[in-house]
This record gives C-alpha cells, sequence and structure tokens, in this order.
C-alpha cells in the first residue's frame, strides 16, 4: 500500500486527490497539509511513501518545505504539483529534492502513474515542463542581484529607489537591467517581468 500526504492550500484540489487516490486498491491518503510548516509536521507524524506538494502557499512555500523535509528525511519521495511550468521554479523544486513535477492541469491523466513511477524509484516530469526546461537549457541564468532588482521593479520600484533600497548607484542600477533585459531577451521593464513571471524567477 502506497502511503499518500497531499500538500496543498486549496481544499477543492485536496479532495479531488483523495477521490484519485481512494479508487485505487493499491494507494492510500494518509494525511492533508494547507502550507508548508504543516507539511513539514504531518511528515514528520505520518512519514508518508509518496508527498504531493503545491508550490504556492501561505506561509512557507512548497520548496522551502521540500527542503526542509528533505533535511531531515532524506529518502523522502515528493512530486510537485502546481500550476507553473516555469524552468526556473522547476529547477529549484529539483535541486530541493522533489523526484517529480506534474501540473495540475494533468493530474487525471498522470498523477497516479506518477505515484507508482516515483514510488518504484523513478523520476518523472510532464512533457510541457520538460519543454520549458529545454528551451532555456542554454540560457544565462539572472544573477540573486538581478533577481532582487526584478523583485523591486514588480513592487513599482524606480531606478533611483531600488539604488537606494541596494545601496548602489541608479547607473549602476541600470546597467543592471541592461543585463537582465539582455538574459531574458526583454524589451522593456514590462516584458521583463512578464518573463521573471511565467519562468518562475519570481512571483507577484
Amino acid at each position: 500500500m502506497i502511503r499518500v500526504l497531499a500538500v496543498d492550500d486549496h481544499p477543492v484540489l485536496r479532495e479531488g486527490i483523495a477521490a484519485l487516490v481512494g479508487s485505487e486498491e493499491d494507494m492510500e491518503l494518509i494525511g492533508e497539509a494547507s502550507n508548508g510548516r504543516e507539511a513539514v509536521a504531518l511528515f514528520r507524524e505520518c512519514q508518508p511513501d509518496i508527498t504531493l506538494m503545491d508550490l504556492q502557499m501561505p506561509g512557507m512555500n512548497g520548496i522551502d518545505a521540500i527542503g526542509a523535509i528533505r533535511g531531515e528525511f532524506p529518502e523522502a519521495r515528493i512530486i510537485v504539483l502546481t500550476n507553473h511550468p516555469g524552468d526556473v521554479q522547476v529547477s529549484r523544486a529539483l535541486r530541493a529534492g522533489a523526484r517529480a513535477y506534474l501540473l495540475k492541469t494533468m493530474l487525471r491523466k498522470e498523477l497516479l502513474e506518477t505515484i507508482r513511477a516515483v514510488h518504484a524509484g523513478q523520476k518523472r516530469l510532464s512533457s510541457e515542463v520538460a519543454a520549458a526546461i529545454a528551451e532555456h537549457a542554454t540560457e544565462s541564468a539572472l544573477s540573486p542581484r538581478e533577481i532582487d532588482i526584478l523583485r523591486l521593479i514588480a513592487a513599482g520600484n524606480t531606478n533611483k529607489e531600488i539604488g537606494t533600497h541596494l545601496s548602489m548607484t541608479e547607473e549602476t542600477v541600470k546597467s543592471h537591467m541592461r543585463n537582465i533585459f539582455s538574459k531574458l531577451g526583454a524589451k522593456d521593464r514590462t516584458h521583463a517581468l512578464a518573463i521573471g513571471v511565467k519562468r518562475g524567477i519570481i512571483d507577484l
């Protein structure tokens, strides 16, 4: 029997997972959590075979929860369930220790098969996610400072305000901006933000 823990802040999605898992003779849902902190606590208590983890949640997000669980239980088998196929977010989740990355739109088609595959020791990426990673594989990643600047742009700051926040001159901010545009293939600030959100570099 494959013991499954479902972690998502949307009760309707957890109900859907419960129905899918409950219909299988070789699986049982042993717990549900609505955020990362609950997930870590429940994992300690139940030690499930498979954990289904959302990424965008209040409090502790999914990637931090994966890291916390894998820090204590290195053999934990975690499947990410998300609406976001952004390559940067996928890479962060895999580095944190996720074994599979599945879009919520594919749950009915792929969830049960993915649970069995990961339980058997395999890793899985849905085709859309694999395509997103392949598309950007050869591109230069944004530096941590460039990501900070992108977040400050998203918060509505001007170049001058960004410079004040990060203790740099406005000219240095503009230089970083040119690098960001070049790396993302963006035409302007708005385009850079749209790409950053789509790829999972920043959250809005």
